[in-house]
C-alpha cells in the first residue's frame, strides 16, 4: 500500500474518531456540565475566530502545499517556508490593532446585547491567530508526507483537552469563566504540539528573502483569504449573527442542532480526499467522458451514504433529543433545515474538486462573495422574525442557492452532469423510508427504541438500494460481506 493511500486511511479514522469524540462533547459533554449561556458564549468565540483565521493566515496553509513542490533546492525551500511563516503577519499585525484599538465599537453591538460576553470577546482574534499558525505548520507535516500525527494533533487532541476541562467543570474543578479561558489555552496548546511535530519532522531553517515568484504566491494567498473566508463563514457565520440579535445562551440551543446535522457531511469529507486528485488528473489529462462518469458516481454514491445517514437522524431527532436536557429542546425543525442543506452538498459528488480545478474558478468565487452577501441579509432580516429557526431557514435558503449555482455553472460551462434516473430512484427511496418511520415509534426506552428503528429501517434501506442496483461500489461492498456472513453460518 502505497505511502498516500495509507496514510489516507489512517487519516479518514482519525477524523471519524475526532468528530466521535466531539459529538460526545457537544451532545452530552457541553450540554449536561455545562450552563446553556456558557455553551453559547464558547460557540460564539470560536465561531468568530473561525471567520478570521482563514484572513489572519493569509492562505498560508494552502499556498505552503501549492508552491512547495516547485522549488527545485532545500536552499529555496527553505527561503520559502520561512516567508511563509512571516507572511501571516502582514495581515495579523494590522488586524490586531484594529481590533484591540477600536474594541469598544466593535464589541459593543454583541456586549450591549450580551453582557456576559464582554470578558471574553477580546479572545477571538487570539484563537483565530493560534488556529492560523497551526493551519501552516500543519500543512507543513502534509508536504513532507508526514500528516497521521499531525492529524491527530488537529482532530483529536483539542477535543480530548476540552473534554477533559469538561469533566473539570463537573466536578468544580474549574469554574465556568476559567472554563472559556481555558478553551483558548488549549489551541495554543494545539498550536506549540503542532510546531513541535512540524520541527521534528524537518527543522526549518530561517533564511529571509523574497521568493521569486512572489506575484504568484501573493495572489493565490489572496484567492485563498477569499475563498476560504466564504467556506468558514457559510458555516459559522450564523452563529455570530445569532448572539448580535438574540442571546447568547440560543447559541448553545442551535450548535447541538447544527452538531447533530453535521454528521450528513462526514462521508463527503472522506470521499474527497480520494476523489479530488482524481478530479484533478483527468481534467488535466481532458478525459471528459471519464470525468462525467466520476461525477455522476461520485453523486449516487454520497446521495447514497449522506441520505441513509441524513434518513437516520430524522426518523430518530425526537428520541435524540430525549437523551439531551430539556434545555435544549426546540431544536427538529433546524436540524431539518441544516440537515437538508447539507444533503444537497453531498447531492453534487465532486462539484467542488472540479469547480477548483478549472479557469473558471475566480468567477464561482464571485458567486462565493454574493453568496455571503446573501447569507448575512437573509440573517438580519429572519433572526428578529423567527430567532434561531430563522437562521437555519437562512443557510437552507443560501445553500441552496449557493450549490444550484455552481450545478449550472458545470453543466453549462462543464457539459457536465451529476444526476441520472438513479437519483430520482434513490430520493424516492429516502421519502419511503422517512414516511415509514417517522412517525412510527417502539413504546421502549428512549435508546431501545432508536436502536430497533435504526436496525429496521438499515434492513430495509440497504435491500432497497441493493435491488435497485444504484450503486456499483457499495453492491460489491454488500456481496462481500454477505459471502463473510455466510461462511460465519
Amino acid at each position: 500500500m502505497g505511502i498516500v493511500q495509507n496514510q489516507s486511511i489512517k487519516n479518514t479514522i482519525i477524523t471519524f474518531l475526532g468528530f466521535g469524540i466531539g459529538a460526545v462533547n457537544a451532545l452530552f459533554f457541553y450540554t449536561y456540565f455545562l450552563e446553556k449561556e456558557y455553551y453559547g458564549i464558547v460557540n460564539t468565540v470560536l465561531s468568530g475566530a473561525n471567520i478570521l483565521m482563514p484572513i489572519m493566515a493569509f492562505g498560508a496553509q494552502n499556498t505552503l502545499i501549492r508552491f512547495f513542490s516547485s522549488y527545485a533546492n532545500q536552499k529555496e525551500r527553505d527561503e520559502f517556508l520561512t516567508f511563509m511563516l512571516i507572511l501571516p503577519l502582514a495581515i495579523i499585525i494590522p488586524l490586531g490593532l484594529v481590533f484591540y484599538g477600536f474594541y469598544d465599537e466593535i464589541s459593543h453591538t454583541w456586549i450591549q446585547k450580551n453582557p456576559t460576553l464582554k470578558p471574553f470577546f477580546w479572545l477571538i482574534p487570539l484563537i483565530g491567530m493560534f488556529s492560523a499558525y497551526t493551519e501552516v505548520f500543519y500543512a507543513w507535516a502534509k508536504v513532507h508526507m508526514k500528516s497521521v500525527a499531525a492529524t491527530f494533533i488537529y482532530e483529536i487532541l483539542v477535543r480530548l483537552i476540552i473534554m477533559g476541562l469538561l469533566v473539570g467543570v463537573h466536578f468544580n474543578w474549574l469554574s465556568k469563566e476559567t472554563f472559556v479561558y481555558s478553551v483558548a489555552l488549549t489551541y495554543f496548546g494545539q498550536l506549540v504540539a503542532m510546531k513541535l511535530y512540524a520541527i521534528s519532522v524537518k527543522r526549518p531553517v530561517l533564511r529571509f528573502a523574497i521568493p521569486e515568484n512572489l506575484k504568484d504566491i501573493i495572489y493565490y494567498s489572496c484567492f485563498i483569504i477569499v475563498s476560504g473566508g466564504v467556506a468558514v463563514m457559510l458555516i459559522d457565520f450564523d452563529k455570530v449573527m445569532i448572539a448580535k440579535y438574540l442571546a447568547v445562551s440560543q447559541n448553545a440551543l442551535y450548535s447541538v442542532a447544527i452538531f447533530i446535522a453535521t454528521v450528513i457531511a462526514v462521508p463527503s469529507r472522506a470521499m474527497t480526499q480520494i476523489v479530488a486528485p482524481i478530479t484533478a488528473r483527468l481534467m488535466v489529462e481532458k478525459k471528459h467522458d471519464e470525468l462525467n462518469d466520476l461525477y455522476k458516481r461520485s453523486a449516487i454514491n454520497l446521495q447514497v451514504i449522506g441520505g441513509f445517514i441524513m434518513i437516520l437522524i430524522f426518523v430518530n431527532i425526537k428520541e435524540m433529543y430525549h437523551l439531551i436536557p430539556k434545555d435544549y429542546s426546540g431544536g427538529i425543525a433546524i436540524v431539518f433545515m441544516i440537515g437538508l442543506s447539507k444533503f444537497y452538498d453531498v447531492l453534487l459528488g465532486n462539484n467542488n474538486s472540479i469547480i477548483v480545478n478549472t479557469k473558471y474558478y475566480r468567477t464561482v468565487l464571485l458567486f462565493g462573495i454574493a453568496t455571503v452577501v446573501l447569507m448575512i441579509v437573509l440573517n438580519m432580516i429572519f433572526i428578529p422574525l423567527y430567532g434561531i429557526e430563522g437562521s437555519a431557514l437562512a443557510t437552507l435558503i443560501t445553500i441552496v442557492m449557493y450549490n444550484t449555482t455552481k450545478l449550472f455553472f458545470v453543466i453549462k460551462k462543464m457539459n457536465l452532469y451529476p444526476f441520472t434516473s438513479k437519483t430520482i430512484t434513490s430520493l424516492g427511496i429516502l421519502a419511503l423510508c422517512f414516511v415509514l418511520f417517522y412517525f412510527w415509534d417502539f413504546p421502549f426506552h428512549t435508546i431501545i427504541n432508536i436502536g430497533l428503528k435504526s436496525v429496521l429501517l438499515s434492513l430495509l434501506y440497504l435491500v432497497l438500494i441493493y435491488k435497485a442496483h444504484l450503486s456499483e461500489e457499495i453492491n460489491v461492498v454488500v456481496e462481500k460481506w454477505s459471502k463473510i456472513i455466510g461462511i460465519l453460518k
